[in-house]
């Protein structure tokens, strides 16, 4: 099921405590556009019919990471496409957007997009799974 536009962005800006609407939609953009760049075939797919259409095409953005960043480098990377950000805000965003999108998908889904990324990107998504 597609999550609404309003209530995708809704969900960010309750976990990321931000006040507009706007500071919400910024940090979806910037993180599922990360994120877009380290999946790949039918679960970046698979995850962009979850999102709404705006965030779909951020997240189906043919730009392709050459390797998908440590959890660490993806919130540093998230911090210098933000500006003013800094890494401890960035983590804070990258929380507030994964976790909604963790959300959106069933277990099976983020089993799949998880195995695409480096060790440690359950914490990112609010989902620690065992070791």
């Amino acid at each position: 099921m597609t999550l609404r536009r309003e209530a995708f962005l809704d969900h960010v800006k309750e976990r990321g405590k931000y006040g507009t609407p706007d500071e919400a939609e910024r940090a979806a953009r910037v993180v599922l556009a990360l994120l877009g760049a380290h999946l790949v075939g039918e679960v970046r797919a698979q995850l962009a019919a979850r999102l709404p259409e705006e965030f779909a095409l951020i997240l189906l953005n043919p730009l392709q990471s050459a390797e998908p960043l440590p959890p660490e480098r993806f919130v540093r990377a998230t911090a210098a496409w933000i500006e003013g950000a800094t890494e401890r805000t960035a983590a804070w965003d990258v929380s507030a957007v994964l976790s909604t999108v963790a959300d959106t998908v069933d277990d099976d889904l983020l089993g799949q997009i998880l195995l695409q990324l480096p060790a440690g990107y359950d914490l990112l998504f609010g989902r620690p799974q065992p070791t």
